[in-house]
Order: structure tokens, then C-alpha cells, then sequence
């Protein structure tokens, strides 16, 4: 087998894993949240996340071992208020989910300004290099509609958290956020191809390749 065929099966498989493993957690958040009678596993599940991230920085981090300890410390004093957490895990679900849209709307919003470089003109010169009068238009206009996405998002989010059942709220930030997503990536991608001429486009195996060839120059030696 040729290695270009094999990297790319190899990609391939990488991202289908990842799309299945946030299929499947995706789901999983959903019936922890819908639960009537909530548990311990339906808190674990909500508090997963977070525990991951903080065990990812904690391993990357200049002061390993002390930051391991604080990490077991932590999860310790989860343990200590479990009863806590069963009865409020949903909150958890709410911060990740709202909180999450809020800091990618507002990370979007802030390259908009005077003087800053959108963030999907960025991306797109990753791919591109220097880019033409059109395309650096329509980045910019495209990071204004990813800006007002994850604005309508994050109300919606926590409109239905505090007017509709859980069971709702849970429907669209678990089931229905990656689906809207990829919709979001869809409705973009239809609007490239229509806007902008064949040498400013890029699919998204391009970008991605582009993304990680960038990544591996920029990257700090270990």
C-alpha cells in the first residue's frame, strides 16, 4: 500500500473515531440529563469533560507532579460533595454547553475589530498564504456569521435551560449540537463554491493538512 494512501486512511480513521466517540458521548449527556431519578454515573458523565481537560494540563505541565496531586485532591473533594453534584450536575451540562458557544462567539466577535485579523481570514491563510481582495472579504464576512451562530447558540441554550423541561434543554445542546454544527459547516461550504472563484477555495482535507503541516512547524521543540 502506497504511505500517501496509508496516511490518508489513517486520517480517515482518526477523525471517523473521534466523530464516534462525541456521537456516543453526545447521547450518553443526553439520557444523564433527561434522567428523572439522577445518579452518581449521570453526574460522572457531566463532570467528565472537565476532569479530562484538567488531567490533560496537569500532565503537560512544568510542575507535573504537584499538578497531578492537585488534580487527585480535586477529585477528591468531588467525591466529598458527590450528593451535591447529583442533585445540580445539570448546571454542569449548561456551563460546558453555553459556556463553550459564549467563549467561541466572543473569541470570533473580538477578531472583528479595528486593527485585528478575522479569525476565519487567519484560517484561511494557513491554506492559502496571501489572499486575494474577495477572499479576505468574504473570511471576514464569514466570521461575522460564525460570531452571530455561536451568539444565537448560546441564548437559545440558556433560554431553554431556564423556560422548557431539561429533557428540551438536553435535546438541543446534546442530539441536536454537532448535527447543527455540521449544518453550519455545510451552509458554509455551499456559500465558498457559490462566492468565490475555483483558486480561493479549499475542501476541507485540504484544510485540514494545511492546518496540521502549519501546526508541526509552529510547534515549540519538546
Amino acid at each position: 500500500m502506497k504511505p500517501g494512501l496509508t496516511a490518508k486512511l489513517l486520517l480517515g480513521a482518526r477523525w471517523a473515531a473521534i466523530a464516534a466517540f462525541g456521537i456516543a458521548y453526545s447521547v450518553m449527556a443526553h439520557f444523564a440529563a433527561a434522567d428523572p431519578h439522577p445518579d452518581l454515573f449521570d453526574a460522572a458523565v457531566a463532570i467528565a469533560p472537565l476532569l479530562a481537560l484538567a488531567v490533560l494540563l496537569a500532565w503537560r505541565s512544568p510542575q507535573r507532579p504537584w499538578m497531578l496531586l492537585l488534580f487527585l485532591a480535586s477529585c477528591a473533594a468531588l467525591y466529598a460533595t458527590s450528593s451535591w453534584l447529583v442533585q445540580h450536575f445539570n448546571w454542569i451540562f449548561l456551563l460546558q454547553h453555553a459556556g463553550m458557544q459564549a467563549l467561541l462567539g466572543l473569541a470570533f466577535g473580538r477578531s472583528l475589530r479595528a486593527g485585528q485579523e478575522p479569525m476565519v481570514s487567519r484560517f484561511a491563510a494557513v491554506v492559502h498564504g496571501s489572499l486575494s481582495p474577495a477572499l479576505a472579504r468574504y473570511t471576514r464576512q464569514v466570521t461575522w456569521a460564525w460570531t452571530v451562530y455561536f451568539a444565537v447558540m448560546t441564548t437559545l441554550s440558556l433560554l431553554l435551560f431556564w423556560l422548557a423541561p431539561v429533557a428540551v434543554w438536553s435535546v438541543f445542546a446534546n442530539l441536536l449540537n454537532l448535527p447543527l454544527l455540521v449544518l453550519m459547516f455545510a451552509a458554509e461550504y455551499g456559500a465558498r463554491l457559490y462566492f468565490l472563484p475555483p483558486s480561493d477555495r479549499a475542501g476541507p482535507l485540504e484544510a485540514i493538512r494545511a492546518y496540521r503541516h502549519a501546526g508541526s512547524r509552529t510547534a515549540p521543540p519538546p
